[in-house]
């Protein structure tokens, strides 16, 4: 669902399980879906949800999984609303918690990785997104999920990006370690 469909629902969960204990897992669901639905309009009022998750999830849960989850979506949350240096704080954090906990081959540890290149993007550090894209996830996106895989794609297409955009490139930025 999306639009006013989405806010409903997430509205509508979380009037149904605020009743619930703070740390009920289906309580934190529903304001972390809240969350998410609030981002695309009232991304302010999105970041107070899902802040408020996130430490009720930290608190509570002994689920690593759910903690990265609210993680992200909170730097999403973030990433919206233009402030970017504290969305690379929590990506950077997820990204390195997921290779310790999942491994770097884990296809979430991809995505998270993924999403840190994209705001180094966003905050202009393209030497560092193109060496992250090159060493780091490119070759393990390529050994585990294969060449073709829309996540591949998209990290090539991010190293492109961040190699168009450096006017000291070199032939050698462009070769794959």
């Amino acid at each position: 669902f999306h639009g006013v469909v989405r806010l409903a629902l997430g509205w509508a969960g979380w009037k149904m399980y605020l009743g619930r204990p703070e740390r009920d897992n289906t309580r934190c669901s529903s304001m972390q879906a809240l969350g998410s639905a609030l981002i695309a309009s009232r991304p302010k009022e999105a970041l107070l949800v899902l802040e408020t998750n996130l430490s009720l999830r930290r608190r509570g849960s002994n689920d690593e999984e759910n903690i990265l989850c609210a993680q992200g979506n909170l730097a999403g949350c973030l990433t919206e609303l233009k402030r970017y240096d504290e969305a690379l704080v929590l990506e950077r954090e997820m990204f390195e918690r997921r290779v310790s906990k999942f491994g770097v081959s884990d296809e979430n540890t991809i995505i998270a990785g993924t999403n840190l290149s994209i705001t180094l993007l966003k905050l202009r550090h393209y030497e560092e997104a193109c060496t992250f894209l090159r060493d780091r996830l490119l070759p393990v996106a390529r050994r585990s999920l294969g060449i073709d895989h829309n996540h591949t794609l998209n990290i090539n297409l991010y190293m492109a990006t961040a190699l168009q955009s450096m006017p000291e490139r070199t032939r050698d930025d462009l070769r794959l370690k």
